[in-house]
């Protein structure tokens, strides 16, 4: 029997059952095809994935990848659970590529995450915790702590330091010590705190949520500052906007509150001004 292996230039040899090489030229190229994906595919014993791509990506790469970043997200604990409130506006560069984002991924019930970073890297990661956790729970009986879920995506990113990932998230959820709110990144970092905000538009709504944030909070004032938070990103941030995506974490679960388009927000918080004066 033969198992197709590939040889350190990528090309695919065939061995024997005594190891002996027998190469690919004396073959049907067709059949070397079909070897190489099956599922008796083997890499080589000395290739390591991750200095492979440092090659591309590492310093003295001549190929340099630039993600450019433009998000609000935020979230923050309150004496009645967490409030999480992201935009939607997704873009390259300056050009504007949907205003219909869904920066929120419901990992389960009882757990929510936050992209912001690169698109695709925030949802595949968090995808996958998804399943850890799913697999946890399975395994245990009982379902995964917010700071052990959010522990579990920093040791998977981590693995991928330096190698271009673009990812920071906030981990909410509900369980037995009652909310939990962490940060995570792309570098592996993790911390826990009562707020956060993260994205080219957080300055914005750090200034917001600095000025109106207290634990004591009801529900409907807690909602309101997120909402608001996020409406002030948006109308200073350039790559920031769409509409507010408003979630409440409780201890029955995350809630959907409401979508709200930041031009009508804009014109509600104008009659606010207006009737003040």
């Amino acid at each position: 029997m033969a198992l197709a292996n590939v040889c350190g230039y990528g090309q695919s040899v065939l061995t024997n059952n005594h190891g002996s090489s027998m190469g690919c030229d004396s073959f049907n190229q067709g059949l070397c095809d079909e070897l190489c994906y099956s599922e008796k595919f083997s890499m080589p014993y000395d290739f390591d994935p991750v200095e492979n791509l440092r090659e591309f990506t590492g310093e003295n790469s001549n190929i340099k990848i630039h993600f450019d970043h433009g998000t609000t997200t935020l979230a923050f604990k309150f004496q009645h659970g967490v409030v999480v409130a992201v935009d939607s506006r997704a873009t390259a560069g300056p050009y504007i590529a949907s205003q219909t984002v869904k920066k929120v991924i419901e990992i389960n019930p009882y757990l929510l995450g936050t992209m912001a970073g690169g698109a695709a890297d925030c949802s595949y990661w968090e995808r996958v915790l998804a399943r850890q956790c799913r697999i946890y729970e399975l395994r245990n009986k009982e379902r995964i702590s917010v700071a052990a879920a959010s522990k579990l995506l920093a040791n998977i990113v981590y693995n991928y330091k330096g190698m271009g990932l673009s990812m920071g998230t906030m981990i909410c959820g509900w369980d037995k010590k009652g909310p939990g709110l962490y940060y995570v990144d792309s570098d592996g970092q993790r911390m826990p705190n009562n707020i956060f905000s993260v994205g080219s538009g957080s300055v914005y709504a750090y200034g917001v949520m600095d000025t109106g944030y207290k634990w004591e909070l009801s529900v409907d004032e807690a909602l309101d500052l997120g909402q608001r938070a996020i409406y002030h990103a948006t109308h200073r941030d350039a790559y920031s906007g769409g509409s507010v995506n408003l979630y409440h974490m409780k201890e029955t679960g995350w809630e959907f509150i409401s979508k709200t388009d930041v031009l009508d927000l804009h014109y509600k918080y104008q009659d606010e001004k207006a009737k003040k004066k």
